[in-house]
């Protein structure tokens, strides 16, 4: 692959990149961090890739090592409870209910449900990636499709408090 091939390809992964990042980090400086890192090193390791047509699926995996390193280096620093605690609260106020639960979900069905839903990798594709069999793939995109059904009729089913003058009315 070619330097110029490379920098068209980043430039189509670019969006994808950062969402595969996000849903596993959830922070955007720490997201930034962890693509820039991972085309440094898809760059230096280029010559590693053996068919150009699997790039793709190769910066992937390097992305998802990157930010599992991310999170070890982390849990050395600070809780994750905490941090969530500090950082959530300004940046869940961007995002759509659905982005939300879906970052609700336990961390091997968020990794698996933007790879398969919001970056359209097939399973065959998610499946060199992940490292993992077909009907584990499909098992758990089963059961990340059922936690999410559940957490949004949750959500519709809360009531809401809408202030009319003094009274409260729920709606």
């Amino acid at each position: 692959m070619t330097r110029d091939v490379f920098i068209r390809e980043i430039r189509q992964s670019e969006s994808m990149l950062y969402h595969v990042a996000k849903s596993i980090l959830k922070n955007d400086s720490d997201c930034a961090d962890a693509v820039q890192e991972t085309l440094l090193k898809a760059y230096e390791k280029l010559h590693t890739l053996k068919q150009d047509q699997f790039f793709r699926t190769w910066i992937t995996r390097i992305l998802i090592n990157e930010c599992n390193g991310v999170l070890r280096k982390r849990k050395c620093v600070i809780s994750y409870e905490e941090y969530m605690e500090n950082a959530g609260t300004a940046e869940n106020k961007k995002y759509t209910h659905l982005y939300m639960a879906i970052l609700n979900l336990p961390e091997e069905l968020r990794i698996l449900v933007t790879l398969y839903y919001i970056e359209g990798f097939s399973q065959k594709e998610i499946v060199e990636i992940l490292h993992t069999q077909e009907g584990t793939i499909k098992s758990r995109l089963s059961r990340a499709r059922a936690l999410l059904r559940e957490q949004l009729t949750e959500e519709r089913s809360r009531p809401s408090i809408k202030a009319a003058g003094t009274k409260m009315q729920l709606r």
